[in-house]
């Protein structure tokens, strides 16, 4: 990445200059903590370009009025030659106004920096675990998974350009009996393929179709060998082939997302190697886990229950209202127990860990964040555990419910919407939302070219621009930084608010919050939108202006960095900045 340094990073260099020469004077005590300091724009823009609340932050430690200190640093920041005034606001807020000069700066960082302009080191290099999507290989990607897949994503992407260090882990949860329907299900579909006659798929089973390739290439590979066979002769065999097909399935739908995963962990591979009995050893010596009876549900006649002793977890010391078993009454682990030792092996390879779990598993947050803590701080290593959530999506077409699919039996694939309205458009749209929001995907309104559907907003921006730098070269005009002093107020006012990208990237990486980016991009078209606009009422106002050649080729300087900033943008959530609409 290059030396060039952003306006927002320039400032907090300079800041820092400015609190390192107080400390050297005396004037602040040295070694106070500067981490709650920022320097970011104002919420009132008419209040100035940037502001600091350094005063406000550094005053008590440094046992001082924060008016008072925050004199010393407006006047340090007023000898800066980017700077034209400062002025302190309510108790030490000191905002500032920078000149033209140093926006005009701006843009040029943003031609150097290209592709690298809103990268961050904040990170630094820390490895973060961020695992989404994990749905059941027992079909296709359905609507269901695809927001918590597109949101995982764009988050992992948003994190590695803030500087993390990010691993994309899948988890096949293939040691449950739902691994074990389908393998009768496929086993179905292999008598099928040999000419019998399956009648209607039983009820409990998995009726589409997609099943029907996975039981023609076992018969074909094993031809009538299991025909009529009894269920143990078979079972553990198709359940593996079913899973590798089903996974096969999944890698090719997540893949029309353009999703890829660096890591793909497998349940049953966990519980052989004996990680959930490790687990629970800890969590016993540590009296985390006791053997004790649940109470009776309630709502159930008591002949309807029977007390059964079960290893309990302690959740009720992490504020849940009662214990939970982490193995069933057959001894076989419940959810909670294998997800405890699949958490403790991700953390032993990783910083931080971040789950992105559909809104339906809200329940369990609480103690699975609870055991993880457990688990890490035992090890001497605490680590930080976030889970988001994300709401399930409505499909609909011109406002009306959408049809299921043929090829899944009962649900909307992935590959169908993909395939109907593109993968750019899919991945906007469930970002265009907060994950913990409803979300209505309506196949009409979200292809439609209009302001209201954001997906068009934002790539119209870019390709209006590149239709822009296409005429102009047609015309022997081309961007350039070499007048930038033409650019006015209006144009400047463009700049501010693509400047605020680098900080957008930073505040989204904190927050977990990949949305803020589509949000952020959607105002910056906005924003230049209204600015190509000026050019139809004002001709002066147009980026092509032949017989101004200096000038248009500043305007176009101007729109090809708006371009680069949008580029950068829809890059971290997975779209494609279109040239061409």
């Amino acid at each position: 990445m290059s030396e060039t340094k952003t306006i927002h990073a320039a400032f907090a260099a300079h800041l820092a200059d400015v609190l390192d020469a107080l400390e050297t004077a005396g004037t602040l005590p040295a070694g106070l903590s500067r981490a709650n300091v920022t320097v970011e724009p104002p919420r009132d823009p008419s209040h100035g370009d940037l502001a600091t609340n350094a005063a406000m932050v550094l005053a008590k430690p440094a046992a001082t009025n924060p008016r008072v200190l925050a004199g010393e640093i407006s006047g340090k920041l007023d000898e800066l030659p980017e700077v034209t005034s400062t002025e302190i606001a309510g108790p030490g807020f000191i905002n500032m106004r920078l000149s033209d000069v140093a926006w005009r700066g701006e843009l040029a960082a943003i031609a150097a920096l290209g592709a690298d302009y809103g990268r961050s080191a904040m990170g630094e290099g820390r490895r973060v675990n961020v695992e989404y999507v994990s749905a059941n290989p027992t079909g296709p990607m359905h609507m269901g998974h695809c927001r918590g897949a597109v949101v995982g994503d764009a988050l992992a992407s948003l994190l590695e350009y803030a500087g993390y260090k990010v691993t994309r882990e899948y988890y096949v949860n293939d040691a449950g009996g739902q691994v074990d329907v389908l393998a009768r299900s496929v086993y179905l579909r292999y008598c099928e393929a040999l000419g019998e006659d399956i009648g209607e798929i039983p009820a409990g089973l998995y009726p589409g179709d997609y099943l029907k390739p996975v039981g023609k290439a076992l018969a074909e590979e094993f031809g009538a060998a299991y025909l009529g066979k009894a269920e143990e002769d078979w079972l553990a065999l198709f359940r593996t082939r079913a899973v590798a097909a089903m996974m096969d399935m999944i890698r090719a739908d997540l893949a029309m997302l353009g999703i890829h995963h660096d890591l793909f962990s497998s349940e049953a591979e966990l519980q052989a190697a004996g990680k959930p009995q490790a687990a629970e050893k800890w969590l016993r010596e540590h009296d985390l886990v006791y053997d004790g009876v649940l109470e009776a549900p309630k709502g159930k006649a008591l002949e309807d229950w029977e007390p059964v002793e079960l290893p309990l977890f302690r959740s009720t010391k992490f504020g849940d209202d009662q214990d939970r078993p982490i193995r069933k009454s057959d001894g076989k682990w419940t959810y909670f127990g294998a997800d405890l030792a699949y958490h403790m092996q991700k953390a032993q390879s990783a910083d931080e860990l971040i789950d992105i779990w559909g809104a339906d598993h809200a329940g369990t947050v609480k103690r699975i964040k609870a055991a993880v803590a457990a688990l890490s701080e035992g090890e001497g290593k605490p680590i930080p555990f976030d889970v988001k959530l994300v709401q399930m999506v409505q499909l609909l077409r011109d406002g009306e419910p959408a049809k299921m699919s043929k090829r899944s039996g009962n649900f909307v694939t992935i590959a169908d919407m993909v395939e109907e309205v593109g993968k750019d458009v899919v991945r906007f749209t469930m970002l265009t939302r907060k994950p913990e929001a409803q979300m209505d995907f309506d196949f009409a309104k979200v292809v439609e070219a209009s302001k209201d559907n954001p997906v068009f907003y934002v790539q119209y921006a870019n390709a209006r621009i590149h239709s822009t730098l296409r005429k102009a070269a047609a015309e022997g005009l081309a961007p350039s930084d070499a007048h930038l002093d033409r650019l006015g107020a209006d144009e400047l006012a463009l700049v501010k608010f693509a400047a605020q990208f680098p900080r957008m990237v930073e505040a989204a990486a904190v927050a977990r919050e990949p949305h803020r980016i589509a949000f952020f991009l959607y105002d910056l078209a906005a924003a230049f939108h209204a600015y190509w606009n000026l050019g139809n009422d004002d001709p002066s106002k147009r980026f092509i202006l032949p017989e101004q050649p200096e000038l248009t080729g500043a305007r176009l300087f101007l729109g090809q960095q708006i371009g680069q900033v949008v580029k950068n943008g829809l890059g971290l959530l997975g779209v494609e900045a279109v040239e061409e609409l």
